[in-house]
């Protein structure tokens, strides 16, 4: 965006795979090894959404981008940079 861009314009990045939150939840415990019970379900409320997704069609259409890795391995690879870097934000949630 920053080299092939054009001023002014919005690029969503996404990867095209829409996730339900509820199975984003349960990758992100799956994968953090945490029991079922973790995940408490919140009531619904005016504005909820129950899944996102982005379109990232622009972006791949006027500037060739790609993800470079599928979203499962970067959802891993986000959960380990965490799970190795507590040092980093363990006293952001102190604030």
């Amino acid at each position: 965006v920053l080299t092939k861009g054009r001023a002014g314009e919005i690029y969503n990045i996404g990867s095209d795979n829409e996730q339900a939150n509820r199975d984003v939840a349960e990758r992100l415990r799956t994968l953090m090894g945490l029991p079922e019970s973790i995940i408490q379900p919140a009531a619904d409320r005016l504005g909820h959404d129950r899944r996102y997704a982005m379109d990232a069609n622009k972006i791949r259409r006027e500037l060739g981008w790609a993800p470079e890795m599928s979203w499962d391995e970067g959802l891993k690879r986000t959960v380990d940079w965490y799970v190795t870097h507590e040092s980093w934000w363990r006293p952001l949630r102190a604030q």
